[in-house]
């Protein structure tokens, strides 16, 4: 039987050729998770102010609703209180929607700002990375030019 031959030892001496520069892989990595804690940060401000705003609009409308289930002398007073509570309603909705689309708004500029800024940092980082696994391909090549002469 013919027997398989062992590539462990080409493998790692090809590997070995090849230069892997792990610095720059950690500042890709550092960018990388700087730039998640201030989206997650972000997020989270948002989160917390739209749920702020939720509970504030569920009071409001549970303190309408209070006056509207008060017991009326007249039947009309009645008819009047839930216009004045539909009425009062379709106001808060509109305000609460508008603060909704602020929050929505600021979320969306942030994002933008910290996606450009982390396109630049990456964009820099990348780019040093290339030249120096640039020049340490070269010099490699050059090494084994020299060596095979």
């Amino acid at each position: 039987m013919a027997n398989t031959q062992d590539f462990t030892a080409v493998m790692k001496d090809m590997m070995g050729a090849f230069p892997v520069d792990t610095k720059g892989m950690e500042e890709q990595f550092k960018t990388q998770t700087a730039l998640t804690e201030k989206m997650s940060a972000v997020t989270l401000d948002a989160a917390g102010k739209s749920s702020e705003l939720s509970a504030k609009w569920a009071q409001e409308t549970l303190g309408k609703l209070q006056a509207l289930t008060t017991a009326k002398a007249e039947p009309a007073d009645y008819a009047k209180s839930v216009t004045d509570f539909a009425s009062a309603s379709a106001e808060a909705a509109s305000e609460h929607m508008a603060a909704f689309a602020e929050i929505a708004k600021k979320v969306q500029t942030e994002t933008l700002e910290l996606l450009m800024a982390a396109g630049k940092d990456m964009s820099e980082d990348m780019s040093t990375v290339a030249k120096k696994a640039t020049a340490d391909v070269t010099a490699a090549a050059k090494k084994a030019t020299t060596a095979a002469k």
